[in-house]
């Protein structure tokens, strides 16, 4: 028997040695549907093989037969204790160098990688964090002693920390809209830092908090000076989304733009009438930008719109000229365009508007199943036309 432990490794952990050059196999030993349902994905892709727990219950010889041997071996599971007893499987049959991820496949999804966007010459630090379990992006804006956020996950130390790092606290929270696909930490940030919460009063009527009402075109500022954050109402993937722009420069599209594609506007039910606001967005109400202004989106399909500094971002222009959603001749054509990247939501979303309202109380082991997933937020296919991933969870 071997006298080598498994050790543990965080999520940080794994995205870096992702990021970095994989040297190593992960070992996913989830059942076969939530594997092809939701796995890990990064910038570099890597040897990746999937071999359910009960199947080193049931057979170890045939099971250990189906690892690459003198590889490394990182073993992610659901909750973290199945690949505890894979990896002691291993480590008892040879294997050298065996990990298993901290918190699961949970860990994954509540991981934050933050990246800065601006130059390090502006006297403001503007960043992306970037959450790969949900293809999903929140920003933190800091100047001076003081910081703002936009679209939080309920991952709120992250935030709290980074603006901690530059002697800042959080003094303002914005939504650019009401999520479908995660549950937002704004209302955790304002319970945790006294922050001010800021939405478009149309997505978020009766909510179960308080926050203020976000108008387009207003603005909002720092204390002692630092740059501008003007809020553009841009409906269409709902009726209160609302992009923020940063200094004339940075615009935080929420799920209005992406870098291939658009918001879908069917996520409420009335896709007709919220495809032709989405339409009037990108072509009438969103005219006035300069196509150099950045665009930050509030997801991605897959780590191709990345850029060298695996950062999600486009020049609006390029976006104007690249993008389909974009590129449509008229109101009726572009109508056709979303009538065909449609696909059913999956039904735990109408859960999660619930919660982002105020509406649904959920424990935190419950916000952590509902959480999980890649967002489905775009106008485009991830698989099967018409399938959507919530199909495979049934």
């Amino acid at each position: 028997m071997s006298t080598n432990k498994p050790y543990l490794f965080s999520a940080a952990e794994l995205f870096d040695r992702i990021s970095q050059g994989p040297d190593f196999v992960l070992l996913d030993v989830r059942n076969e549907k939530d594997f092809a349902n939701w796995s890990v994905e990064g910038p570099r892709f890597f040897p990746y093989i999937n071999i359910p727990y009960f199947h080193f219950m049931e057979n170890v010889r045939d099971s250990l037969a189906q690892i690459p041997a003198g590889e490394k071996i990182l073993i992610v599971c659901a909750k973290e204790g199945s690949a505890k007893y894979v990896a002691d499987i291993l480590v008892d049959n040879g294997f050298a160098d065996v990990g298993y991820l901290e918190q699961g496949i949970v860990g994954w999804g509540n991981l934050l990688v933050s990246r800065r966007v601006n130059p390090a010459s502006d006297p403001y630090h503007l960043y992306q964090l970037n959450r790969p379990g949900k293809a999903s992006c929140s920003y933190l804006l800091v100047s001076g002693r003081e910081a703002m956020v936009f679209d939080p996950s309920r991952n709120i130390e992250a935030y709290i920390e980074l603006a901690a790092s530059h002697g800042a606290t959080i003094i303002r929270t914005f939504e650019t809209h009401r999520q479908a696909d995660y549950i937002s930490g704004g209302p955790a940030l304002v319970e945790k830092t006294g922050c001010l919460n800021g939405a478009n009063r149309t997505d978020f009527e009766g909510a179960d908090f308080s926050y203020g009402a976000v108008e387009n075109n207003d603005t909002f500022g720092f204390a002692e000076g630092g740059p501008e954050v003007k809020a553009l109402h841009t409906p269409g993937h709902t009726m209160g989304s609302t992009c923020y722009l940063i200094a004339g420069q940075y615009l935080l599209s929420g799920d209005t733009i992406f870098i291939n594609t658009s918001g879908r506007p069917d996520l409420g039910g009335k896709w007709e009438q919220w495809a032709r606001e989405l339409y009037l967005s990108l072509m009438l109400r969103l005219r006035h930008l300069d196509d150099e202004i950045v665009v930050l989106p509030g997801h991605y399909t897959t780590w191709e719109e990345a850029d060298q500094e695996l950062l999600i971002r486009g020049r609006l222009g390029d976006l104007r000229r690249q993008v389909a959603a974009f590129r449509q001749p008229n109101e009726k054509k572009f109508a056709e365009f979303i009538q065909e990247n449609m696909r059913p939501q999956p039904g735990v979303y109408a859960e999660i508007r619930r919660v982002n309202g105020g509406w649904l109380k959920v424990s935190p082991e419950e916000a952590n199943i509902m959480d999980l997933g890649k967002n489905e937020c775009g106008a485009s296919n991830y698989g099967k036309v018409g399938v959507s991933a919530e199909v495979l969870r049934q």
